[in-house]
């Protein structure tokens, strides 16, 4: 590859959860012409599952590399997600739930900031979502808009110059419009893990709330789930 043809290649940083949702970021991304570079995060979360789901994503997908960042969210607590005494729920909940992770979005972005801005890259993709979401304050477009914002005043590429871009593509997206999207792309949803207490296996509980959208989203969409459950 020459010197030209690597100034010249789209690059994308995409948050890869290991979940439907990230995972059809990143086939949106691919069908834009990007070239891929996807971030997961071993964060202290219950289960290591979605991990080893990310990782199967990414080779599947093509992507040109694939990192994980160990941090350490359980250290503060304060969600269910990463304080092992603090029970799943597994029925919908008023307001904001316990599955919330404090600032885990805000702390991801950045990181994902800091690794666009090493590859030259100036867009960001992540899979929020405001449609059918649990609700978290950091899925919100105010959310998506404001980070944007910040990344362009934090940043030696924004302040000369190279603003960076933070795309949301299923921010308006019902759950049953995204399965449709990421199965028209080639998306194998069979890869994917959603729960949020799954199994060693990667199998699902079919309970939280996680597996509920999902379950939800697929039978909306007219497509079988390939979730395997405990």
């Amino acid at each position: 590859m020459t010197e030209q043809s690597v100034v010249r290649e789209k690059r994308a940083v995409i948050l890869l959860s290991g979940g439907l949702d990230s995972a059809t970021v990143v086939a949106m991304a691919r069908a834009e012409g990007y070239s891929c570079y996807t971030m997961s995060f071993d964060y202290g979360q219950r289960h290591r599952a979605e991990l080893d789901a990310a990782a199967r994503v990414a080779r599947d997908l093509g992507v040109i590399d694939h990192k994980v960042i160990g941090l350490n969210l359980d250290g503060i607590g304060g969600s269910a997600l990463t304080d092992s005494s603090i029970d799943v729920p597994e029925a919908p909940s008023e307001g904001i739930p316990v599955t919330y992770v404090p600032a885990r979005n805000t702390v991801f972005l950045s990181l994902a900031l800091g690794w666009a801005e090493v590859l030259d890259a100036q867009d960001i993709f992540i899979g929020v979502n405001a449609v059918d979401y649990s609700g978290y304050p950091d899925c919100r477009p105010e959310f998506v808009a404001a980070f944007e914002v910040m990344a362009n005043l934090a940043t030696k590429a924004g302040v000369e110059g190279k603003p960076f871009s933070i795309k949301a593509p299923l921010q308006n997206l019902s759950k049953a419009q995204i399965v449709q999207a990421g199965i028209q792309l080639g998306v194998d949803y069979s890869l994917t893990v959603s729960c949020y207490q799954a199994d060693d296996q990667g199998r699902a509980c079919g309970k939280c709330d996680s597996c509920r959208l999902r379950a939800d989203g697929f039978a909306a969409a007219g497509i079988k789930d390939p979730t395997r459950y405990f």
